[in-house]
């Protein structure tokens, strides 16, 4: 299973639908709140190449990006193979 990490902050509509979408996938993920530890918000900056907004997704430590970056990934079908790499094609 993939290492998945979200950084988000609360009442984002765009944070709620990205792990909607993860907890559908039934995959566990860790959460930052970038609210409640502030210092993750730079460390997220860095590690997003500059991207500011939440959320901010990493799968396996390489940034995916937004919400609606993670549901492009399901569209196009390449998402489970991102969460999952060890399954069978």
């Amino acid at each position: 299973m993939a290492k998945i990490e979200i950084y988000t902050s609360p009442f984002c509509g765009y944070c709620y639908r990205a792990k909607s979408l993860l907890e559908d996938k039934d995959v566990t993920f860790i959460e930052i709140d970038v609210i409640q530890q502030p210092s993750k918000r730079l460390e997220m900056i860095d590690r997003a190449d500059g991207e500011h907004t939440v959320p901010q997704i990493f799968i396996d430590d390489k940034p995916v990006g937004g919400c609606d970056d993670l549901f492009a990934l399901d569209a196009k079908g390449k998402l489970d193979a991102l969460l999952n790499p060890e399954a069978p094609a």
